[in-house]
């Protein structure tokens, strides 16, 4: 069969998330079922080249996976008219630069979120990839986890009734480093390097709040440094400056209220690493990364409160599974398959430069948030 082939630089690699899940769970996966269906018929092949720092990784990953092409000359490559799109996945402070660079070499950018480190950056992004005529996206995995995907449905189909309220926690304990190595890298707890988890988490918030329920209108937040010493990946202890815990109240327009607790300091008692639950006049439902559950207004126990008696209740029990009805795949490797063709075939991918920019906004509303200790309202932003 034909393909069109597409030319893509891949920066950061050689970091967790850039390997694990765009090289190996979306791109090269994609390759192996044999691309993506265009409309013409032919299949859109993604031609890799590997960016980064460390020559020496970005040799090792590319022999381990058959791959040519890997530089360290990101300039180089960024000249090179076979590459039509640039994929961001380094550290944040590194992110906007390589993205300003891109955009004027006239690439298609896809990036990991943050799109910057701040609102006003992430804003002077979108509007320079508007004025130069490339198309952009962030990425917004947790939208196709089939839990959230079951969400959705749910939303769309009415089952909710008026929705009330959200519920969501995140999180589980990130081991210091000195009995047990740590399970994220560590400049994800210095501010200086661009960690903290209310500028990772608060942008996935927005998109799911957003996308799913309805608009943030305002936020509060606490942020908190649980655990102020660690120890990094080469044995040495350092401070965390940056926050490993946030506890926010979300207002969304119709007056619904979402409170989301994000945390790498607390020790996972839920069946999965996130869940949401939302709570309407006609039922409610928790979604996790995976499953979904509910209980309609018309299968809802009458809870007696007496602290006086064992309770006997199988709560759990009362709620019904929804059903997949349907496949679902890596969702990282959904939405590539789906900014492919929107640089190929032009299809829509509402999931923009401008999208990601709302993310970082509420981020940084969070952060001020805290630091100031008041609500803080979410300005609507101009195109």
């Amino acid at each position: 069969m034909e393909r069109t082939s597409v030319g893509i630089i891949l920066n950061g690699v050689t970091g967790r998330m850039g390997y694990r899940q765009h090289l190996v769970r979306s791109l090269l996966a994609i390759r192996e079922q044999g691309g993506v269906p265009a409309r013409d018929g032919s299949r859109i092949w993604p031609e890799l080249t590997l960016v980064g720092r460390d020559q020496n990784r970005l040799a090792e990953i590319a022999e381990r996976h058959g791959l040519p092409a890997y530089t360290t000359d990101l300039d180089a490559a960024l000249a090179d008219d076979a590459h039509q799109i640039y994929f961001d996945a380094q550290v944040t402070t590194a992110r906007e630069k390589a993205i300003r660079a891109a955009i004027e070499a006239g690439k298609h950018v896809y990036t990991e979120k943050p799109l910057a480190e701040g609102f006003l950056a992430s804003l002077e992004l979108a509007r320079l990839a508007a004025a130069k005529g490339v198309r952009n996206g962030v990425v917004q995995d947790k939208l196709f986890l089939p839990g959230l995907r079951k969400l959705k449905r749910l939303v769309d189909g009415g089952f909710f009734g008026r929705i009330l309220s959200v519920r969501g926690e995140f999180g589980y304990w990130v081991f210091e480093g000195d009995w047990q190595a740590a399970q994220r890298p560590s400049w994800n707890y210095r501010a200086e390097d661009g960690g903290g988890i209310t500028l990772d988490m608060f942008p996935h918030w927005h998109y799911v709040l957003e996308q799913i329920i309805a608009p943030v209108t305002a936020v509060t937040a606490v942020t908190a440094t649980h655990v102020p010493e660690r120890v990094d990946e080469t044995g040495a202890g350092y401070r965390a400056t940056a926050d490993d815990a946030a506890y926010g109240i979300f207002e969304l327009a119709g007056g619904i209220v979402a409170q989301i607790n994000s945390s790498w300091a607390v020790r996972v008692h839920r069946d999965e690493l996130v869940e949401f639950q939302v709570d309407g006049t006609h039922g409610s439902a928790v979604a996790g990364l995976r499953d979904c559950r509910i209980q309609h207004r018309g299968a809802t126990p009458m809870p007696v409160w007496n602290p006086d008696l064992p309770v006997t209740e199988p709560f759990r029990a009362q709620w019904q599974t929804v059903p997949d009805n349907g496949e679902h795949d890596n969702a990282f490797k959904v939405q590539w398959e789906a900014f492919l063709r929107h640089v190929v075939d032009d299809e829509p991918f509402p999931w923009d430069f401008l999208a990601g920019a709302r993310g970082v906004q509420l981020a940084e509303a969070g952060l001020r948030s805290a630091r100031e200790g008041r609500r803080v309202q979410i300005e609507e932003i101009p195109r």
